[in-house]
């Protein structure tokens, strides 16, 4: 028998680090079918998968696992957490995110509503199964820092402060299937969260040329060993068509493959 998950709800929790993807962005991972779900969550049962439950519009959450999940599909099992007003606002949540990692695979999913129920004579929760749920392989989104041997320049087409359309260079400091981390150009640009730079082209050396759309998250300052204060920049890719992403992941490949020859001595 599986025992209660141990909760801390306190806001600098590492668990509330885990990134709560919109489905709309990452369609093409989501599973509809219930065959495959099914085996997803049983597997999930099987081996004890720490569950993070988001409610209240993310910010609550509670820690749990799944106890057990019905033959027949209808419905699943799963322990309450040690928060008592945790789980109070959770069964009054009328949407609730799932977010787990199994055998490095990152799980999300979404149910409407809780239930209080009894498993093998002790407190549980119950829900229905989701219709959907996204699985993500984290190779997929692996980030790789750039190589400073062999820096990766982004060309990015901007509009400059006096209105006139310029192509900078910036950059590349890591790289994912999700998108790019790169330095901040000069003053002068316009570079803010969610603010959309169309045509951007990055040049992946032996491998080929990614034409992306890449949409601003965030922007922050940080200071080099010597004191000088840069901007970094994290950019994810919008709309970026598969044979684009597979480019990138034959790069990040590619790299990491050469810098495990050098760590050995086969290079």
């Amino acid at each position: 028998m599986s025992k209660p998950v141990e909760q801390d709800h306190h806001e600098d929790s590492p668990q509330l680090r885990f990134e709560l993807m919109q489905a709309d962005d990452y369609s093409k991972y989501l599973l509809h079918s219930q065959k495959e779900i099914l085996f997803i969550l049983r597997a999930m049962r099987d081996k004890g998968s720490l569950i993070t439950v988001y409610f209240n519009q993310g910010n609550d959450f509670l820690l749990t696992s799944l106890l057990s999940v019905s033959a027949d599909g209808s419905g699943m099992q799963f322990d309450p957490g040690s928060n008592a007003e945790m789980n109070r606002r959770a069964l009054e949540s009328e949407k609730l995110v799932f977010i787990a990692s199994h055998e490095k695979v990152k799980i999300q999913f979404t149910v409407r509503r809780l239930t209080r129920t009894e498993f093998e004579g002790r407190e549980a929760f119950r829900a229905a199964i989701p219709d959907e749920l996204l699985r993500l392989q984290r190779r997929e989104f692996y980030r790789l820092t750039a190589p400073i041997a062999h820096p990766l320049r982004c060309s990015i087409p901007v509009k400059l402060a006096d209105g006139t359309e310029s192509i900078i260079e910036s950059t590349v400091i890591d790289i994912s299937g999700g998108g790019l981390g790169v330095l901040v150009p000069p003053e002068g640009v316009e570079f803010e969260a969610d603010h959309l730079f169309e045509n951007c082209r990055l040049e992946l050396p032996e491998v080929g040329t990614v034409l992306a759309t890449l949409r601003v998250r965030n922007v922050f300052e940080f200071t080099l060993r010597s004191g000088t204060k840069n901007k970094r920049s994290g950019c994810e890719f919008v709309d970026l068509p598969g044979h684009m992403l597979n480019l990138i992941q034959r790069y990040i490949i590619r790299v990491e493959r050469e810098r495990k020859a050098r760590e050995t001595g086969m290079m």
